[in-house]
């Protein structure tokens, strides 16, 4: 569990968009907290995780990919002890798979499947970093779902 309260807060807007469906009450509490942690120049922590939890309460696609590629920025920023003193307990590796993930996915909608096929061997290469927990389970099936998406090997 976190001990920081801005990552609580994001997980908040998670909450009001995964848990309530409420997408646009999400995207506006994000808003917020993007404009109180100031934007990109805000903890690349912050900036990670809210520029992740944004891209997903997006209408557009492109608009998903600019804030996916916010939070992939942001994360190579991000420090392990920066993690652990925020309380979670994945260290910074743990954050690419779901960050190429989405961007893979992005860049599949867009019809550009070689750089949705580049981001989905990058999400696979750190596929190690994820415990074998929900969360690991979680992106480990999105990377399966999103192979087969783009008649890769399983």
């Amino acid at each position: 569990m976190t001990t920081d309260p801005t990552l609580a807060r994001i997980g908040q807007g998670v909450e009001l968009h995964h848990h309530q469906g409420q997408r646009e009450a999400a995207r506006d509490l994000f808003a917020q907290i993007w404009d109180d942690i100031g934007g990109e120049q805000g903890d690349p922590l912050h900036v990670c995780v809210l520029a992740h939890s944004m891209a997903d309460v997006q209408d557009d696609v492109h608009q998903e990919l600019i804030w996916d590629l916010r939070a992939l920025a942001a994360a190579d920023r991000v420090t392990d002890e920066a993690v652990a003193q925020a309380g979670v307990t994945l260290p910074v590796a743990g954050l690419y798979p779901s960050l190429h993930l989405n961007l893979s996915e992005c860049y599949r909608k867009l019809g550009d499947l070689d750089r949705a096929r580049g981001h989905l061997q990058q999400a696979r290469a750190g596929i190690g970093a994820l415990g074998d927990d929900d969360y690991g389970r979680l992106i480990k099936g999105g990377l399966e779902r999103l192979a087969e998406q783009l008649g890769e090997a399983v």
